[in-house]
């Protein structure tokens, strides 16, 4: 079994994703997965005189987390991540990801992307890299558990 894998795709602004690990889970008995990297970009050209800003979440949660305006009270919000660029003249391009790496992934997660800015929405490209995690028959009873109180809150 691999350690690591890659989940990416695009999706159109104001979508949501579902990433899936359910058949994962039952593959393999006592395996957990850690979200260690989330990424976003633009999936147009971004010229000078561009402006984008691009949010996103992942959330292990019956429902999604406002990329836009996260709650980070909600327990089930495990990610999110910026992307932005100023093209006034002068081009500025950052991003950030915020992830709770110590979140053990045994559920479907759902993943959530905007476009914050006027105009035209554009898709949002986004990668997401994950690290399996095998736990004691305890440490799996203790983070379904947790996984259901969230899920079905």
């Amino acid at each position: 079994m691999k350690k690591t894998f890659v989940m990416r795709g695009k999706t159109v602004s104001g979508g949501q994703e579902l990433l899936e690990f359910g058949g994962r889970q039952k593959e393999n008995k006592n395996m957990a997965y850690r979200l260690v990297e989330f990424q976003i970009m633009p999936s147009t050209t971004v010229f000078a005189s561009t402006n984008v800003e691009l949010s996103a979440t992942i959330t292990a949660a019956k429902t999604f987390e406002d990329p836009s305006n996260p709650n980070f009270n909600n327990q089930g919000l495990i990610a999110s991540a910026l992307f932005g660029v100023q093209g006034d003249g002068h081009v500025e391009v950052g991003g950030v990801s915020i992830i709770n790496d110590t979140f053990m992934i045994t559920n479907n997660l759902i993943l959530a992307v905007i476009d914050n800015q006027t105009g035209s929405p554009q898709d949002v490209n986004w990668q997401c890299r994950f690290e399996a995690v095998k736990m004691t028959d305890a440490q799996t009873a203790a983070t379904n558990f947790r996984q259901y109180t969230i899920f079905d809150e």
